[in-house]
């Protein structure tokens, strides 16, 4: 555990019930002209503009999956043309990734290729993003307080990110409220998406007594509620702690390095149509199999699996394998299918292993996996 450790997120977190109604006080020292980015409903990004921005400017700007290179080109390109003075991206992680990366790129020079992780020049920006306003109304990614956006590649079939110190959300606007409407399944999704944050930086090589924190909060919320949020999208304590744990694992995740897992995720998902909290609660019990394992025959320090465990289950009995149990249950209890149910076959095991080896993800991997090992998490996935 590092003894030395630094901490940011957003400039500022609103977090509460009804706290979108907080916008017109937050946005009247940036200027008149805004572009809203929102996801499949565009109904969202009006009612947003009619209820609480009825003198300004707005320009729109829809996500309809995942962000692409080209769709942030575009979104740029509008932001650009109606000189946007601010961003407020209110959807899913998608949604606030695009709106954080056209913020970011709308004062910078060049396209998004120059700045862009692993398949770009790796950049750093040089003009400071525009503010921006990021409202998450699902309850997983936690990308309201992180400081890059996952942008994906349909020429070379991968997820890379564009990232900054200067890309944190100038407001993190957190309503609970706005996650009533999501499926079952999103909500499974999503809920996986948050654990497997808090779980990955909490085992961390990077971890520290602060993020030990954060994660041991969010990791008991989650095991308190992901369960009652899925049977009852309806249960306000459940969507709060859920609302709550994604925010803190994203909080995590901007401070320290995550594991096998994200770097599986990263190119499963540009490889395959698959949602990313699917891919990682299908990876997770192996991948902390894998590494408990690993661990134990290298002597090493199992202590956090064994607390991890103990959170989950809420047992101070438990040891590092009930945790394993615990997160198998989960996936039948949310019925996340298995690998095998999407287009990945054997085959595929090779690229996805090498990818995953060059993700940035694995430098934050408790213990250092071989070929042989990688190939096995994926075959027991399956």
């Amino acid at each position: 555990m590092l003894s030395t450790f630094s901490f940011a997120t957003a400039t500022q977190v609103l977090f509460g019930n009804n706290s979108i109604a907080k916008i017109p006080e937050l946005v009247n020292r940036w200027g008149n002209r805004v572009l809203i980015v929102s996801g499949k409903r565009q109904e969202t990004a009006h009612d947003l503009a009619t209820r609480f921005l009825p003198g300004a400017d707005v320009s729109y700007f829809q996500i309809h999956s995942e962000p692409t290179i080209e769709m942030i080109g575009r979104g740029v390109k509008i932001a650009r043309s109606a000189k946007c003075e601010y961003v407020i991206g209110i959807g899913g992680g998608s949604v606030i990734d695009a709106a954080k990366a056209i913020a970011a790129m709308v004062p910078n020079p060049g396209e998004l290729m120059d700045y862009l992780e692993v398949i770009g020049k790796g950049m750093p920006l040089v003009g400071k993003p525009l503010p921006c306003i990021a409202i998450p109304t699902t309850a997983g990614t936690g990308a309201e307080v992180t400081k890059n956006s996952v942008i994906k590649s349909n020429e070379k079939l991968v997820k890379v990110s564009l990232r900054s110190d200067s890309m944190y959300p100038t407001v993190a606007l957190v309503d609970p409220v706005l996650t009533y409407s999501m499926s079952p399944e999103l909500t499974a999704s999503t809920g996986f998406d948050a654990l497997t944050h808090l779980m990955e930086t909490f085992v961390s090589n990077q971890a520290n007594p602060f993020i030990d924190m954060i994660c041991r909060e969010g990791l008991k919320r989650v095991s308190h509620s992901l369960t009652d949020a899925f049977h009852d999208g309806q249960n306000s304590r459940a969507r709060e702690d859920m609302s709550m744990a994604s925010m803190l694992g994203g909080m995590a995740l901007s401070n320290v390095k995550l594991g096998v897992i994200h770097g599986f995720a990263g190119p499963m998902g540009g490889m395959f149509h698959m949602a990313h909290g699917t891919i990682c609660a299908s990876l997770m019990a192996a991948s902390m199999e894998m590494n408990i394992e690993t661990l134990s025959e290298q002597k090493g320090d199992l202590s956090k699996f064994t607390e991890l465990a103990q959170i989950l289950t809420g047992s101070r009995l438990a040891q590092a394998e009930d945790g394993i149990v615990w997160v198998k249950n989960m996936v039948t209890g949310l019925k996340i299918p298995a690998l095998s149910a999407f287009d990945i076959s054997e085959p595929d095991f090779p690229a996805l292993v090498e990818k995953a080896k060059a993700s940035s993800s694995m430098k934050g991997n408790p213990v250092l996996l071989n070929n042989e090992q990688l190939f096995r998490i994926l075959e027991k996935s399956m």
